[in-house]
This record gives structure tokens, C-alpha cells and sequence, in this order.
């Protein structure tokens, strides 16, 4: 069930009478500038730094040293066959 244009013009007076027309216009202008710095800040992140803004340095991470890798026992020898033992001999 959709509300009806008489529902909704009732839950709008109830709010412009619990709000006021100041606070209501305040908020939105408060929305529309918090939308604008989300916007401005996205765009941030994406530009590169404009022509004579120094960038700032890039700690390069130490170099780590690789552990020595761990000794390992030789490969045992595969096992032979004797004629003897395939199937079908």
C-alpha cells in the first residue's frame, strides 16, 4: 500500500511543526556541504598534486634480508623395478 498525497502532506506538517522551517533549511545546507567535501575530498585522493604544490616524500621501507633457506636432506633414490615384479610377467 502507497502512501496517499493527503499522508504525506500530514507527516510533512508534523515535521515542519516538530522541526521549524530554520532548522529544516539548516540541515540541508548542512547535507549539501557535507556532499560538496565528500566530493572535494574523492577528488583528492584521484588528482595528482597541482603545478608548484610539493608532493610529500615516500618513506621508502627498509630492505628486509631474505632468510637463508632452511637445509634440506638429498632425495631418496626412486625404487627399481625387476621384471619380476610388473604384472602381467
Amino acid at each position: 500500500m502507497q502512501p496517499g498525497i493527503w499522508q504525506i502532506l500530514i507527516i510533512a506538517l508534523v515535521v515542519l511543526v516538530l522541526f521549524g522551517r530554520g532548522r529544516i533549511s539548516e540541515m540541508m545546507g548542512d547535507f549539501g556541504k557535507g556532499i560538496s567535501s565528500f566530493k572535494k575530498g574523492m577528488s583528492e585522493t584521484q588528482d595528482p598534486p597541482a603545478k608548484g604544490q610539493i608532493e610529500p616524500p615516500v618513506a621508502d621501507p627498509a630492505p628486509t634480508a631474505a632468510p637463508a633457506p632452511a637445509p634440506t636432506a638429498a632425495p631418496a633414490p626412486a625404487p627399481t623395478l625387476d621384471k619380476s615384479d610388473t604384472p602381467g610377467a
